[in-house]
């Protein structure tokens, strides 16, 4: 569980919190398996017996104060006793977890019988789109055959089609047998026939390793829907427009009844994957994509504000059907049509999947993303809860999951993996703020309740092994970290305990609600008016700026904060993020898809990698082994005068190797698989949560548009991105006079 805080000393009361222009808040990373230090928790058993608070109820931990009898509580002071079992517990302190760490991983007991347990095996069910080409389902095909490969033995999996009419397989006998339902073409319509009573779940769902080739022969047997079939089976559409005839709402509405019923008996969790070509535009759930074309071509309506809002509940009404049926959906959308993704969004995101977009078949990275996403661990019916000292509570919360209806501070996560992050912010509870008094430091606590499938092999070693061949076993576990923060004594020490990629990530969160909210203008102009407000804060506690007569001179006023080295990136990084596609204007070309896209993946990212989807690491090499400088502004002046021949840019969804024009022709190119470029190149794609893009460009002779995009700050923060000599400069200069109309 990583843990990272926009200040690590925090603001002592709410004047000087509100004085410092910084937001106050934490992003955390539950299911990381180490803290932001690299440190594992300490891990044990009885978590069911783990002491709390009669007054706040959290948890028992390493600040408290314990004694023979009694403990008191470090997030609310209140004296608890002991039972008598946690004082014979407690008689040894170096046996419990909790008395060695603030950092700890509890097993809980389960409910049920240990059989019933057993019996909960991994489903995995892939929905393919048929209203498609055959290169979409060639791509899907490998995007399923690497799926197959990352599955663990003992898992089911079942393979649905839809399109005007939705098909079911049965693979578990000698050749694959499809039997389809038609799909209603009204907008309110359901199947006309329940799929139980199509194909029985368990005769759909097969056994992974002994139905691969079974599982291979029905996707070999996957073929577009031909345009005659479309025409008659949906028939004429909205005013007489001819449908396309992608039955997408339907049939996931009823897929994830027919997979629910078995919730709880045959699996835990189950997981759809939906493999979209293009938008629903057929029976219930159906997107009218005209909105698109309209908007593009109005001047009276702002775009970005028009195109962000869903156009129906139908896909957030799903999601919670989903959830309560222990569904979770990834949505993989090939196309570069609108797909009305703002709409659709809700359906992965909320019921604890993933959204991915890929604009082409002929570069895709959807099967190493399917195989990656599936080998690595998650967990799943996960909720996490946040609790506070007494002087200062969680203010807003975000990421995607599912705030409890009837306790505050809790949110529900379905599927969770070590990736994915949440952040909050703070508030104080009273004008008065924090004690002077050492012993009563603000404390933090996050709990993290989850669940995992533990394969038959790792059972291996237990007394299970015998009962336990082919079967899965879930844990239910619980994670609690602790934290204790100390307090700044002034404006200057808050400035210093600054983070400022967690304050990049508070930030982005704050505009994206903003931008679907109001639209991407007024993202635009919050942005823009924080980095004023906090300038002009710096400039002032620093005692900087002096007003004479009435006015001030403006070289005066340190827009680079060159006395504090942890605000000195952050212009930089709020330039970036008004050029990146997530508040660019409609008008600069940017797809709304793909911003909904861009949306979904920054809200779910931890702090690290989110600043290099924000501001990408450009570093240089001298040759492929040896590198020359870790980092450089993304100029092209830096380019220059750095001299080296070689540069390696990191944007977190692409990597760009460059050579120069000017570099050395003996210089190996592409670099060789066992240089030090290469292997800082491959920790880096398997360190990642999707698969980056790798590119290789040679200066003078390939085009390099690809690369010089990313070298921003010579480009113009308001303007369609085109070189000027504006750019990172004069956006400086402009925020320079404004906060020297907000210090009047």
């Amino acid at each position: 569980m990583a843990v990272r805080a926009t200040v690590s000393r925090f603001p002592k009361n709410e004047d000087e919190q509100e004085s410092s222009g910084l937001p106050w808040g934490v992003t955390v990373t539950p299911f990381a398996s180490k803290d932001e230090n690299g440190l594992s928790p300490v891990y044990g058993s009885d978590g069911d017996l783990l002491p709390r608070c009669e007054n706040c109820y959290a948890y028992f931990n390493t600040y408290c104060e314990l004694d023979q009898w009694a403990w008191n509580c470090s997030l609310c002071g209140t004296l608890n006793g002991l039972t008598s079992q946690a004082i014979a517990r407690y008689s040894h302190p170096r046996s419990c977890a909790e008395t060695m760490s603030s950092f700890i991983d509890l097993e809980l007991s389960m409910e049920g019988s240990e059989e019933e347990m057993m019996q909960a095996r991994p489903v995995y069910v892939a929905a393919v789109d048929l209203s498609s080409s055959e290169e979409f389902l060639e791509l899907t095909k490998s995007a399923l055959q690497a799926a197959l490969e990352a599955l663990a033995p003992g898992s089911l999996f079942g393979l649905a089609t839809f399109s005007h009419k939705m098909g079911l397989y049965d693979v578990q006998g000698p050749i694959p047998v499809l039997k389809n339902v038609f799909i209603s073409p009204d907008t309110e319509g359901t199947l006309p026939i329940e799929l139980e009573d199509v194909m029985p779940l368990l005769q759909f769902l097969a056994p992974v390793e002994t139905c691969k080739d079974r599982i291979t022969a029905a996707l070999d047997t996957l073929r577009p829907t031909t345009s005659w079939e479309r025409t008659t089976g949906a028939g004429q559409g909205l005013e007489g427009v001819l449908m396309g005839g992608r039955g997408f709402g339907a049939a996931m509405e009823a897929l994830v009844k027919y997979i629910g019923s078995e919730y709880g008996n045959t699996f835990a969790l189950a997981r759809v994957f939906a493999f979209m070509s293009g938008p629903p535009d057929y029976g219930a759930g159906q997107l009218d994509t005209r909105r698109y074309g309209e908007q593009y071509a109005s001047k009276g309506e702002d775009a970005d504000r028009a195109l962000l809002p869903e156009q129906t509940p139908f896909y957030k009404d799903l999601a919670v059907v989903a959830v309560q049926a222990g569904v979770c959906v990834d949505i993989f959308a090939v196309t570069n049509e609108y797909t009305d993704l703002a709409s659709l969004k809700f359906l992965s995101i909320e019921s604890g999947g993933s959204l991915f977009l890929y604009s082409n078949t002929d570069d895709s990275t959807l099967p190493q993303d399917m195989y990656r996403m599936l080998s690595r661990p998650y967990a799943f019916g996960c909720i996490l809860r946040l609790r506070t000292s007494s002087e200062f509570k969680p203010g807003h919360s975000y990421g995607h999951f599912f705030p409890d209806p009837q306790y505050e501070n809790v949110q529900h996560i379905i599927c969770c993996d070590s990736f994915a992050t949440y952040a909050y912010d703070f508030d104080f509870t009273s004008t008065t703020g924090f004690s002077r008094y050492a012993s009563e430091q603000p404390v933090l606590q996050i709990a993290f309740q989850y669940t995992v499938v533990v394969p038959p092999e790792e059972l291996s070693a237990s007394r299970l092994v015998s009962a336990t061949r082919g079967k899965h076993l879930l844990k239910r576990r619980l994670r609690i970290r602790t934290l204790q923060f100390g307090t700044a004594r002034n404006m200057n020490e808050l400035y210093d305990s600054v983070d400022p990629e967690a304050v990049l990530s508070i930030l982005v969160h704050k505009v994206i609600l903003a931008s679907l909210e109001q639209g991407v203008r007024e993202g635009r102009m919050l942005l823009r008016d924080w980095l004023v407000i906090l300038t002009a804060q710096y400039n002032d506690a620093s005692k900087i700026v002096q007003f004479k007569n009435g006015g001030s001179i403006a070289s005066q006023v340190d827009v680079a904060f060159s006395q504090c080295p942890q605000l000195q990136p952050l212009p930089r990084l709020v330039f970036a993020l008004l050029r990146n596609p997530l508040l660019r204007f409609h008008e600069e070309g940017v797809h709304p898809d793909y911003r909904i896209y861009l949306q979904c993946l920054c809200s779910a990212l931890e702090p690290g990698s989110l600043h290099r989807v924000i501001y990408p690491v450009l570093m240089s090499y001298s040759t492929p082994d040896k590198q020359a400088y870790p980092r450089h502004s993304l100029s092209r002046a830096a380019l220059i005068t750095s001299g080296s021949p070689i540069f390696f840019l990191d944007a977190f969804t692409t990597l760009i190797v460059f050579y120069s024009s000017t570099a050395d022709p003996t210089l190996p190119f592409p670099p060789p698989q066992d240089c030090l470029l290469r292997s800082t190149i491959n920790k880096l794609k398997q360190e990642r949560s999707i698969t980056p893009k790798l590119i290789f460009i040679r200066g003078g002779q390939d085009d390099a548009s690809a690369f010089e995009n990313y070298l921003i700050e010579e480009q113009d923060v308001d303007g369609s991105g085109f070189t000027s000599v504006m750019g990172f400069v004069s956006f400086l200069e402009d925020v320079t006079q404004s906060v020297m109309e907000y210090m009047k």
